[in-house]
């Protein structure tokens, strides 16, 4: 005979401590389940604007104050009658080899990318515009962990008064904690 058919379920629930720590688990799968919530890729124009990729930009001080992760999205803006966009290695990066580039990204001067894999990328132009400045180099990193606010949960009060569900988490979480303590 198994040694669980004895076990008393009734018992067990009436002892307030188990119901706490089943109620502690379910919290904590709750917030597992909200923290896998994918970020929003974004669109980051190189450059700064719609029409950036050209000489005498400073690429490296915009790439500086961006932040690159797998999923976003480069966008390109450049006249294509004079400029290109092409994915090179740091070799050819640093030296404006545009010869045996890894990737031509120029279509039609409206052009995206998408940052795939976490690891530095580069581009510059070719016909000697890398020589003038057209070229980048961005690090990108993997989606961020979601911030914690106290070091227990992945949200915060702002995010959550912007999101129905993650509110009502928000409530069950702050309650269920309060009855805890009782």
């Amino acid at each position: 005979m198994l040694k669980c058919a004895s076990f008393n379920w009734r018992q067990f629930w009436r002892e307030k401590e188990c119901v706490k720590i089943i109620l502690a688990c379910l919290v904590l799968l709750m917030v597992t389940v909200v923290n896998t919530e994918s970020r929003q890729p974004v669109l980051h124009r190189v450059g700064g604007g719609r029409f950036t990729w050209k000489p005498n930009v400073n690429f490296t001080d915009w790439a500086i104050h961006e932040q690159f992760y797998v999923g976003d999205w480069l966008y390109f803006g450049f006249n294509k009658q004079l400029y290109t966009v092409l994915e090179v290695n740091k070799t050819s990066y640093r030296d404006c080899i545009d010869e045996n580039f890894i990737k031509n990204i120029t279509k039609g001067g409206r052009d995206v990318f998408n940052l795939t894999e976490a690891k530095p990328y580069y581009f510059i132009s070719s016909r000697g515009y890398c020589f003038k400045g057209m070229k980048v180099a961005i690090v990108v990193q993997d989606s961020p962990p979601f911030p914690l606010t106290n070091g227990y949960l992945p949200i915060t009060i702002s995010s959550a008064s912007n999101s129905p569900g993650k509110f009502v988490l928000l409530v069950m979480v702050a309650s269920t904690s309060a009855w805890m303590l009782l």
